[in-house]
C-alpha cells in the first residue's frame, strides 16, 4: 500500500475593500475561497457585513500560519495611507481579485 502524502495546508493574509479608496478590512484564513465567499454573502455578522466590505484587493499565501498571522497583525498597525499604497502597488486598478485566486 503506497504511503499517503501529508497535505500541505496553505494560509492567507488578505485585504478587502468596499470600493476604491473605501473602507478596508485586513484578515487571515486557511481557506481564502471560503472566507471571501462568507464576506461576499455577509454570512457572518460584523464589520464587513455592516460596511459592505467584500472586494478582494490583495492577498498573500503562506505555508506556515504564524507568518500569515504576523502579516495580518503587521498591517493592522499600519496607517491607512500605507495600506492604500500597498494596494496601489499590487493592484493599481483595484480589481476584485476573487476570481483570479
Amino acid at each position: 500500500m503506497p504511503a499517503k502524502r501529508a497535505s500541505r495546508m496553505k494560509y492567507y493574509f488578505y485585504i478587502l475593500a468596499s470600493k476604491r479608496n473605501g473602507t478596508l478590512y485586513v484578515g487571515m484564513t486557511n481557506s481564502l475561497h471560503r472566507r471571501i465567499d462568507e464576506h461576499k454573502k455577509a454570512l457572518i455578522p460584523g464589520f464587513t457585513a455592516k460596511y459592505r466590505v467584500h472586494l478582494l484587493v490583495d492577498s498573500e499565501e503562506f505555508s506556515d500560519p504564524r507568518y500569515a498571522i504576523e502579516r495580518e497583525k503587521q498591517l493592522k498597525w499600519w496607517c491607512r495611507k500605507w495600506k492604500l499604497n500597498l494596494i496601489e502597488t499590487v493592484n493599481p486598478e483595484w480589481k476584485d481579485l476573487t476570481y483570479e485566486i
